[in-house]
């Protein structure tokens, strides 16, 4: 257990490091990195973890032992020169504790930038609020892990257990970045990803699934329309029996452990729609893209056999095919020693008891749980307008977080004097 005084040491260490890190913070939401495009920000993370003496290892993603695996997500994109970027740390001493800080640096798209009241890639402070694409989901929370670990060093301690700080993409579509470290034998004791949670700890997420649905039309001109037959006109049928689909499984939250409470935890999104080739044509096709929740338990396989039962029912010219996430959900059980230990140290951070909470979003630690047998501690600074406009992250929270991870690692990796 950290004593009192080490604790004060490290959080003065974070406190005098803060500017510095709101400065690398800034340089991460800089750093455009949508799908496909985080080379840039993934060699900032690797350039900042080796030049404090992490050692390295970089690799592309793909592999076939990935897209065997279980919990793959089929991918859309080519993964030539996407890479993940793990920096370890191990101890002199080893008798602590091990440790995965992990963190993605992937970011949704921007939507029209014109809407934003400054541009998304520039990262203005205002009112205690960085903003920017990324700043809350999640390149504050990457930035805390380095800077937490920093903290340690600087109050002129030492880890004595190893620690892994990942850098990985894919979060936002697939999961697969994580699940690659996995696969590559990075595997702790616990982990602690510092996504957007509103400074608390989460306690269920649901899994997701990402599919396409193609509507195949009969092509004519407008004026024999009713010789044709509209793929557009019959997509919004379909979407209207997926709706049903939600609803069903909305109506079982009852059966479902910390979803009970939850007012619409399975949501279906409909995030995009494509189709036809002519505005004087009657479209012989439309594309419709679907993000579906699901619950911790219910496997990928069987919520995806109720949504083609649910396609096959309807009496229209359909295929559907999986685009992305293939992801279950998971719990992180009550009582573990790692929630205890950051219990002690949010507390410590914040002067208040860690509270937890379920949410209807995707998480990375379904990863380490599901799959690795690891508990996975989600916990982070409060944020608005993630993956909207004008998302932000609250500096006061970010600042407390990473004192939290700091004692955190003392705490559970051990410590003793350099």
């Amino acid at each position: 257990m950290t004593t009192a005084e080490t604790a004060e040491r490290i959080l003065a260490a974070v406190d005098a490091a803060f500017d510095e890190q709101v400065t690398f913070t800034k340089e991460l939401i800089n750093c455009p990195s949508t799908r496909t495009d985080e080379t840039g920000v993934q060699d900032l993370m690797y350039r900042s973890m080796e030049s404090r003496g992490l050692q390295m290892d970089r690799w592309e993603i793909d592999s076939a032992e990935l897209r065997d695996h279980p919990g793959y997500g089929p991918s859309t994109v080519s993964y030539d020169g996407m890479v993940n970027v793990v920096g370890s740390y191990h101890p002199t001493t080893d008798n602590g504790r091990s440790l995965i800080l992990n963190g993605h640096v992937d970011v949704v798209p921007t939507g029209p930038e014109e809407t934003w009241s400054r541009g998304p890639w520039e990262a203005p402070i205002i009112d205690g609020w960085l903003y920017g694409r990324g700043s809350g989901d999640m390149k504050a929370g990457l930035a805390a892990n380095l800077f937490a670990l920093d903290a340690i060093r600087a109050a002129g301690l030492a880890p004595t257990a190893p620690i892994h700080v990942q850098s990985v993409p894919e979060e936002e579509c697939t999961g697969n970045g994580s699940l690659t470290t996995l696969l590559r034998g990075y595997t702790a004791d616990a982990v602690l990803i510092p996504e957007p949670e509103e400074n608390m700890l989460v306690r269920a997420n649901v899994g997701v699934l990402w599919f396409k649905v193609r509507v195949s039309g009969q092509p004519t001109h407008p004026r024999e329309m009713g010789e044709g037959f509209n793929a557009i006109d019959a997509a919004y049928t379909v979407m209207g029996e997926l709706r049903k689909l939600e609803d069903l499984w909305n109506s079982e939250k009852s059966s479902h452990r910390y979803f009970e409470d939850l007012e619409h935890p399975i949501n279906f999104n409909f995030g995009g729609i494509r189709g036809g080739d002519w505005p004087s044509s009657v479209p012989a096709w439309c594309e419709i893209d679907v993000r579906a929740a699901i619950y911790p338990g219910v496997s990928a396989d069987d919520a995806w056999k109720q949504v083609e039962d649910c396609l096959h029912a309807i009496d229209l010219p359909i295929t559907a095919r999986k685009t992305g996430f293939y992801a279950e959900g998971y719990v992180l059980e009550e009582g573990s020693e790692a929630e205890e230990t950051l219990a002690a140290a949010h507390k410590a951070s914040f002067g208040a008891e860690l509270q937890s909470f379920t949410t209807p979003g995707y998480l990375d630690g379904r990863v380490f749980t599901l799959y690795g047998g690891i508990p996975s501690l989600v916990y982070g600074p409060v944020s608005e307008a993630i993956h909207g406009f004008d998302e932000r992250v609250e500096l006061e929270s970010v600042r407390k977080i990473t004192k939290a991870i700091a004692l955190f690692i003392a705490d559970w990796c051990g410590v003793e004097e350099r």
